[in-house]
């Protein structure tokens, strides 16, 4: 168990660190700005590389709502849920915590910390395109129902065996390209917490969505596969 709460832990860690740092590091400045397209990219290959490099030790779950959604599926056991949970929210906040050392140690002026809220996930006055409550709340559901579908189908032991690393981190870069501009995307209550702790102020005050959100996703994704993927 220890070697698994520790994979989560690292895997936790550099999904944040890579795929926010993408966000905070190098999407905001003009003459290296990778865009939304490149934090996409960079958020799927966070979980592209740790589901090979780790997988096979924990799981690579990197996600409470992975966590969530495995356990409603009958692919986790459920002992087991709050000691990932732990482990990913801790690798998330030490993810955040080398972030921050790295983007404040600048000269200059950092645009992806000062003013686009450290990549934390917001909606209403906090959200990139400005969108409501109701949109954040749905989009958020949905992109993680879509999440745990694909993680469930990918994994299935009669899916195409070694491919579920591709198609997860490749569904992970779909959901970001389609959610940055409502929520900056979190459909990971551990990746969010990892930033807001550093935002603080607003990022914390809308946090309980993005724990909320995610679950709720997962849990149903979990439910409908139970359904979908069993074999009458």
């Amino acid at each position: 168990m220890s070697k698994k709460l520790g994979a989560e832990f690292i895997g936790t860690f550099w999904l944040v660190l890579g795929g926010c740092g993408a966000a905070v590091l190098a999407a905001a400045f003009p003459d290296v700005g990778i865009g939304l397209l490149g934090v996409s990219l960079a958020f799927g290959l966070t979980v592209l590389t740790m589901a090979f490099a780790i997988g096979h030790i924990s799981g690579c779950h990197l996600n409470p709502a992975v966590s969530v959604g495995l356990m409603i599926g009958g692919r986790f056991p459920a002992k087991e849920l709050v000691p990932y949970v732990i482990a990913q929210v801790l690798g998330g906040i030490a993810g955040g915590a080398v972030l921050y050392v790295i983007a404040s140690g600048t000269f200059g002026p950092n645009p992806g910390f000062e003013t686009a809220g450290f990549a934390s996930n917001g909606f209403g006055e906090h959200s990139p395109g400005g969108y409501n409550l109701t949109s954040a709340l749905v989009c958020e559901v949905v992109m993680t129902f879509m999440f745990l579908i694909i993680i469930l189908g990918a994994t299935d032991k009669r899916a195409p065996v070694g491919l579920a690393p591709v198609a997860i981190g490749l569904g992970l870069t779909l959901i970001h390209l389609i959610s940055i501009p409502v929520t900056n995307t979190s459909v990971n209550p551990a990746r969010s917490t990892g930033v807001a702790l550093i935002e603080g102020g607003w990022a914390i005050s809308q946090l309980w969505l993005f724990w909320l959100a995610p679950i709720v996703g997962a849990t149903l994704a979990g439910l409908v596969y139970n359904w979908l993927g069993r074999e009458d």
